[in-house]
């Protein structure tokens, strides 16, 4: 994203208009997840993706026909102003990219699945700050209008007067624009508008439950917020920070697993009581090198880690093990894993029971020997191994190959 925005400034500063298209929605197996960005500017310029290729030349043609643009050299100028419609030039649209025989040679979208992608043809007027925000790391929610249903209302004029009160709301006003948007912080704080005062407050209090859950959400309401009523999809696009990954043990596994956490977009740690190991020069692809006994190190950070979070105990020596993973069991790390034999993961298991953890919480929070079973030798085929774990871990699926599975490939929010 960050790469994205930059590029966009480049163009503005070039006194260019710019194009933003974003995944909106993804149903079935859909090569890229929703907040995907893709940005076109008026010469035809591109940056970003929406769909790894299938779809990037028809929403790139449809980016410049609703900014008005006609001729763009290295385009078909037909394929442009053939699609022109004059209504919608400077209007956002949201363009649906399904799997069928004829759309599937069209556009590539050969994987089964559907995009529904947002393109707004100007920038929103919070973009700088939208710059800030990812720039500085603040947590933060894109609330953006995706697709509007007034066919709905007189079924809800009904359901108000059977519903007794329980929807404090009546359905009065216009609704909001496509595309409208705002951004929400932690704080409850917000900046922009989706153009209705009591849709605000509603979508603002469901915002901060998505950036509590580091989840992006879709959400249906009616006009003026009413929570059953489905008027208004808005879609909850979450920026929170990269999740951590921190290591205790400055081994020679550490530095292959540092820099697999970092591709998966960790921001990674590694602790270690001994100053001698623990040197930024051992690890350069780690965030962070601390020098301290692993307890009082997550003593100071505990209240930092979450579900997204992950500790690894990779020194299986007990004065480190044991005060390490009693620590994290206090926290609410979503990952923990400790590195050994499986006689010295039983040997250690027992010390954590002597010294007060109980076995219940052991078998259900303590991935010991850690990761997969995929028979790794190397440091990095160990790394993939943890991560691996991690990632299973995470979405509660089982670590079986997908030939072996049935069902749907991708989780879906």
């Amino acid at each position: 994203m960050r790469e994205v925005f930059d590029e966009i400034k480049n163009w503005r500063n070039q006194g260019k208009r710019v194009a933003i298209a974003r995944v909106v929605g993804v149903e079935g197996s859909g090569p890229r997840e929703i907040g995907a960005t893709m940005a076109v500017s008026e010469a035809g310029e591109v940056a970003g993706s929406v769909s790894g290729g299938c779809v990037e030349g028809a929403v790139v043609t449809k980016a410049l026909t609703i900014m008005g643009v006609t001729e763009v050299p290295g385009l078909n100028s037909e394929d442009i102003s053939g699609s022109m419609d004059q209504e919608a030039i400077g209007c956002p649209t949201v363009e649906t990219f399904g799997y069928s025989d004829d759309e599937a040679f069209a556009v590539g979208l050969t994987c089964g699945g559907v995009l529904d992608i947002l393109i707004n043809p100007d920038l929103p007027v919070f973009f700088d700050q939208l710059c800030r925000n990812i720039e500085t790391e603040t947590p933060f929610v894109w609330v953006t209008v995706v697709s509007l249903d007034p066919s709905m209302e007189n079924a809800y004029e009904t359901r108000e007067i059977s519903d007794e009160g329980r929807d404090a709301f009546s359905i009065t006003g216009e609704l909001p624009d496509l595309g409208a948007s705002m951004l929400v912080y932690g704080d409850g704080s917000y900046t922009g508008s989706l153009g209705r005062e009591d849709l605000d407050q509603v979508v603002i209090r469901d915002a901060l439950g998505a950036l509590s859950a580091g989840s992006t959400t879709i959400r249906h309401y009616g006009r003026n917020g009413q929570a059953r009523h489905q008027e208004v999809e808005i879609v909850l696009e979450v920026f929170a920070p990269p999740p951590q990954m921190v290591i205790f043990g400055a081994v020679d596994f550490t530095a292959a697993l540092a820099r697999v956490a970092k591709i998966l977009g960790y921001r990674v740690t590694v602790c270690d009581a001994r100053p001698i190991f623990a040197t930024e020069a051992r690890f350069p692809m780690a965030d962070e090198v601390v020098v301290d006994w692993p307890d009082r190190y997550l003593e100071k950070i505990k209240n930092s880690l979450g579900e997204r979070d992950a500790v690894c105990v990779l020194t299986h020596d007990p004065k480190f093990d044991i005060p390490a993973i009693t620590k994290a069991l206090e926290t609410n790390v979503g990952y923990i894993g400790a590195m050994g034999s499986r006689r010295t993961h039983r040997e250690r298991s027992q010390r954590l029971v002597d010294a007060g953890v109980s076995v219940e919480e052991l078998k259900e929070r303590v991935m010991g020997p850690i990761g997969l079973d995929i028979a790794a030798r190397t440091p990095e085929e160990t790394a993939i191994s943890i991560c691996a774990e991690i990632i299973s871990k995470r979405t509660g699926r089982s670590a079986k190959s997908l030939s072996e599975t049935d069902g749907a490939i991708h989780d879906r929010t």
